[in-house]
């Protein structure tokens, strides 16, 4: 999965087509991420003795990776992501329309 915690997203398809967020958790073994924002959906829950609050709950769900694209620092657009080794052995994710390495 080429996309991680803290990037820079935009949502490209689902109910929430368009929007743009950052992602606060990526669950690479589901091939899932919450990004901030978006995809909302509405838990019903009980109170749990003095910590939770009951009732109607409105949190982000998780989203497929592959319904999310990242977006470039410099050219300011969603790009596909690809990966590269480096001189110095380090392995670095970089954007295929501007070269520019992301990491």
């Amino acid at each position: 999965m080429k996309i991680r915690k803290n990037d820079q997203v935009l949502v490209i398809a689902g109910k929430d087509k368009g929007k743009k967020g950052k992602v606060r958790f990526a669950y690479p073994k589901e091939g899932k991420v919450i990004v901030e924002g978006a995809n909302f959906i509405k838990k019903h829950a009980r109170a749990s003795g003095q910590v939770r609050q009951a009732g109607i709950i409105e949190r982000e769900a998780p989203l497929e990776a592959s319904n999310v694209m990242l977006i470039c620092a410099k050219c300011d657009k969603p790009v596909r992501v690809a990966t590269r080794t480096l001189a110095d052995g380090k392995k670095v994710r970089y954007c295929r329309a501007c070269q520019e390495v992301i990491d």
